[in-house]
């Protein structure tokens, strides 16, 4: 069996919890999850927990949310005029929409609207949690050549160019 270390690639089953025991999202009835170690593919409370695992090992790990998606930033929360978004259809809190900056698009949520107003939030849904994952791994194996220039997996799990 292959030890999964820095530059392998895992392949995991997972499912994520927030701390309500709420599942947010699971590879259940999808392929697993394929990454490569030590490149920030995943977040680095769960990526630095596989170093040392094999094939078969399964173990749950609890992420704060600052080895996760970090703290929630009160200034990423907007309120915008209502007409800014006269395009969208069916406007509603919860929705998911880009919105363009200067430099960079972003996603925000609907956190609340009015007649006039839309309250949105550019933090990462996220962001704040404290999440629990439960994770299988499915494989591990040495990441190819090409796999290492490009910084992500190819094939079963991972990217298709």
């Amino acid at each position: 069996f292959m030890i999964a270390a820095q530059n392998s690639v895992v392949l995991m089953d997972y499912t994520v919890k927030d701390g309500e025991g709420n599942i947010i999202d699971t590879s259940s009835g999808h392929e697993p999850l394929a990454f490569i170690v030590g490149l920030g593919n995943i977040i680095p409370g769960l990526e630095r927990e596989f170093i040392g695992k094999k094939k078969g090992d399964a173990f749950t790990v609890t992420v704060k949310p600052e080895d996760g998606y970090g703290d929630k930033d009160d200034a990423l929360v907007e309120v915008v005029p209502r007409a800014q978004f006269a395009g969208v259809k069916n406007l509603g809190v919860g929705m998911q929409l880009q919105a363009q900056t200067d430099d960079d698009t972003m996603v925000v949520t609907v956190i609340n609207l009015t007649e006039t107003e839309v309250t949105v939030d550019a933090n990462h849904p996220l962001a704040g949690k404290t999440l629990n994952f439960d994770v299988k791994v499915v494989d591990v194996r040495v990441a190819s050549p090409e796999e290492m220039t490009h910084g992500h997996v190819h094939g079963v799990g991972g990217h298709h160019h």
